[in-house]
């Protein structure tokens, strides 16, 4: 028999060949299909803590954030379509997503730890908070902000001056200039201290 033929047997042979109970074939799909049934419930309650529901259920952001947000155009307009909390706080894609999951894990030990657990304390950290949000926008170059709005999308000519001279200034590429840089007050209020 050829090495070949030989190395083929010993890889089927060894996939099929009893572990201490079953085989290693039966092993391997089962570890599989409970790789797909792990990963389907990992996404699932990843999406479930991306819905505004999840985002607004401790008082913190349900009597502060969410009521600033519900007087703003993202959450009500003449066509109906609406940018909920992960639209703007929570990207796309999935290494970014993880990333963005693991630093609001620090949010909820805050709220844990008693550190934002009331409205004063949410008031006076809001200012620190919100630059770290700027940042991290600013970082990704306001990437979820984009995810909706396009420069290419956008009609300068029906625009007023001032926005139509900002947006021409921040197409142009290297700029170095994204949404957040003007826009930090478009769906909460700005905290007090805030650069406008």
């Amino acid at each position: 028999m050829s090495d070949t033929k030989q190395n083929r047997k010993g890889w089927w042979g060894a996939l099929r060949s009893p572990s201490a109970r079953y085989s290693l074939l039966t092993l391997l799909g089962g570890g599989f299909i409970a790789g797909i049934i792990f990963w389907g419930g990992f996404n699932t309650a990843m999406e479930a803590t991306n819905r505004l529901e999840f985002c607004i259920g401790c008082h913190e952001m349900k009597d502060n954030v969410y009521q600033e947000y519900k007087k703003t155009i993202h959450y009500s307009n003449r066509t109906g379509v609406r940018a909920v909390c992960s639209d703007c706080h929570v990207p796309k894609d999935w290494v970014h997503k993880m990333q963005r999951k693991i630093q609001a894990s620090n949010e909820i030990w805050g709220k844990l730890t008693g550190f934002i657990d009331t409205n004063e304390k949410f008031e006076a950290h809001r200012l620190e908070l919100a630059q770290h949000e700027w940042a991290r926008m600013k970082a990704r170059d306001s990437i979820e902000c984009r995810n909706c709005h396009s420069f290419e999308g956008m009609n300068l000519e029906v625009q007023d001056k001032s926005a139509k001279k900002k947006h021409a200034q921040a197409m142009v590429p290297g700029s170095g200039k994204t949404c957040i840089d003007c826009h930090k007050g478009i769906a909460h209020n700005l905290p007090k201290g805030a650069e406008e």
